[in-house]
């Protein structure tokens, strides 16, 4: 399992400091070799359904790309390898502390409610993530039986499990199957800014939802970034102020994930404040 990576809160300052290993360490096969010393060296001074059948899936991550909604994806972008990024200290998917991919429910689409035993809800700006996963190795072929494990953290910059005031949830967390046209689509809440990091969400892929909830290992893990504009009207909404000093703090080109490049993790977004947010991206896997 890939080491994790940052998260809010009062473990930030630590958090920091090891998002910069970690990044480092998990883009040494990837970064350097495909770039040189120069592009690790940047890493390092930038920063951080149900189960069915198995999908074919390769062992290494590519990916397609996604744009902001202005932009204009090329013949390359659109099938090639997605940025391989840290999960995070807060991953609950057993490599680091509790294990949400373990528990009965979390195969499930809508993940703004805490289910098993917990029973807390997550609130803020709706939000709807659509996940579209392929095979690079064909020329970006849907993957249908895939599974997508993903989370993110509330709209107060916490996530479950772990955060003060959160370790009892289990909220915005869950796993689901990718379709015939390799598609996942989660209900959920737009995520806050926190300190030190660009708005975002976490996710893993596997070969099969059997693979995500009994202790398989993913084949892939990158993380999506969300649109400066759209960061900037949802956190001028009652709920989310915290995050708009924090968002004042960061941009994509220091971020620690993003700085080396996120137009293939940038998710096109489509709505607004009062009918919810749509965010798509494209994942390839090669």
């Amino acid at each position: 399992m890939l080491a994790p990576m940052n998260a809010p809160t009062d473990d930030h300052d630590r958090g920091l400091a090891f998002d910069l290993s970690t990044l480092l360490n998990r883009r040494r096969l990837f970064t350097l070799a495909g770039a040189g010393a120069g592009a690790a060296l940047l890493v390092a001074c930038g920063s951080d359904g149900g189960s069915g059948g198995s999908a074919t899936l390769p062992s290494s991550s590519s990916a397609t790309s996604s744009t902001s909604s202005a932009s204009t994806m090329t013949a390359d972008e659109t099938c090639s390898p997605i940025p391989e990024e840290t999960a995070g200290p807060y991953p609950g998917d057993g490599s680091n502390g509790p294990d949400a991919l373990a528990e009965s429910g979390v195969v499930r689409s809508d993940i703004r409610s805490s289910f098993g035993s917990a029973s807390g809800v997550a609130d803020g700006v709706p939000l709807t993530v659509e996940l579209t996963v392929s095979d690079t190795a064909t020329g970006c072929v849907p993957l249908a039986g895939a599974a997508v494990y993903l989370w993110h953290c509330d709209r107060e910059g916490r996530y479950s499990m772990y955060s003060d005031g959160a370790e009892d949830e289990n909220y915005l967390r869950g796993v689901q199957e990718t379709d015939a046209d390799g598609r996942v689509t989660f209900t959920s809440i737009f995520p806050a800014c926190y300190a030190g990091r660009w708005p975002h969400i976490h996710f893993e892929v596997y070969a099969a939802v059997d693979e995500a909830t009994g202790g398989g290992e993913p084949v892939a893990t990158s993380q999506l970034a969300f649109p400066e504009d759209v960061c900037a009207t949802v956190y001028a909404t009652e709920g989310y102020e915290q995050s708009v000093a924090n968002l004042a703090q960061v941009s994509l080109d220091t971020d620690m994930v993003f700085a080396d490049g996120v137009s293939q993790q940038l998710a096109t977004m489509s709505g607004d404040v009062d009918s919810g947010y749509h965010a798509k991206l494209s994942v390839g896997i090669g």
